[in-house]
């Protein structure tokens, strides 16, 4: 770094210092690690036949038709934010989907990334509202707390303007009703029995202090329902294996505390167990899951990087 002695003679006392205490290191030695992608993804002009087929070279064009807050909101998420990096799934060569598929749902990283169109499986519909306080503060009473690679994102958009998360919010609001039609209130999940009366064990135990669903005290943070928590209600049991699993240790936000990991006091059994109750006690509408060991099996196998 070079900087001028008129320039450093014009800083402020601190910047003064921090120049004086930048010139005292010692520079950083490192090499780029040598490319480990095996063949043919190690093959850089293969992309562009990649790029040929699938790179969307379009400069985004506002929709006349919208407001200039859901086109602002349009090309934070399919601009700057690149939702649908997790949010859509691919086709065999990496590709995003598009059409009907487009904000459809994803993998990541072990993790699910539900659908964000009217595919969603939510047990509620989200409103401009949920979307707006969810990604504000990875916490919306409606659907739960942000987790996994969604806590990072929500993290950093804690920080943004609100005004620009507000527009994200009205663009993803719109998408609700654009597949498979208006979104209808889902009526409150009831008690339903269950086979699995271990798992009912456990989540007296070890869960119902801070899930109690309003009715009890608030514990390190939030208390989530499981009523409306879209891990419960979704097709697939990997994001609510991981969550019980590894926990939420490093939350979106600050006011919203942590939960603590159960992999070292319970067995992949009892997770199974417990799995089974909170989706028959929760979601009595879904189909029970039928893969659980085999997701509990995965996430300890696997705990990804978030």
């Amino acid at each position: 770094m070079r900087t001028s002695k008129a320039a450093v003679s014009a800083a402020t006392p601190d910047m003064q210092a921090l120049y004086a205490y930048m010139m005292t290191q010692q520079p950083v030695r490192s090499e780029t690690p040598a490319n480990t992608m095996r063949f043919p993804f190690n093959l850089r002009p293969m992309m562009a036949g990649w790029n040929t087929l699938f790179l969307n070279r379009e400069t985004y064009k506002p929709d006349p038709q919208k407001t200039a807050e859901w086109n602002r909101g349009n090309y934070l998420v399919n601009g700057l934010g690149h939702c649908a990096a997790c949010h859509s799934p691919r086709n065999a060569l990496g590709a995003e989907k598009l059409g009907e598929a487009f904000l459809a749902g994803g993998t990541v990283d072990g993790w699910e990334a539900p659908a964000l169109n009217g595919l969603s499986k939510a047990p509620k519909p989200w409103t401009e509202d949920d979307l707006f306080t969810y990604l504000r503060t990875g916490f919306s009473q409606r659907h739960g707390v942000a987790a996994g690679p969604m806590a990072a994102v929500v993290h950093e958009l804690s920080t943004v303007p609100e005004a620009d998360v507000r527009a994200m919010a009205v663009y993803l609001a719109s998408l609700g009703s654009e597949v498979g039609g208006d979104a209808v209130e889902a009526p409150a999940a009831t008690p339903a029995p269950v086979s699995s009366a271990n798992g009912e064990r456990i989540f007296n135990g070890a869960c119902q202090a801070c899930h109690s669903d309003g009715e009890g005290p608030t514990l390190f943070g939030v208390s989530p329902s499981m009523a409306v928590n879209s891990n419960v209600h979704s097709d697939s049991p990997d994001n609510l294996a991981r969550v019980i699993l590894h926990g939420i240790q490093n939350p979106a936000t600050r006011d919203l505390g942590y939960m603590p990991a159960f992999r070292d006091s319970l067995s992949d059994r009892q997770i199974a167990d417990l799995m089974a109750y909170l989706r028959g006690r929760f979601a009595p509408d879904k189909a029970a899951w039928t893969d659980v060991a085999n997701a509990v099996t995965r996430a300890r196998a696997n705990p990804g990087t978030h």
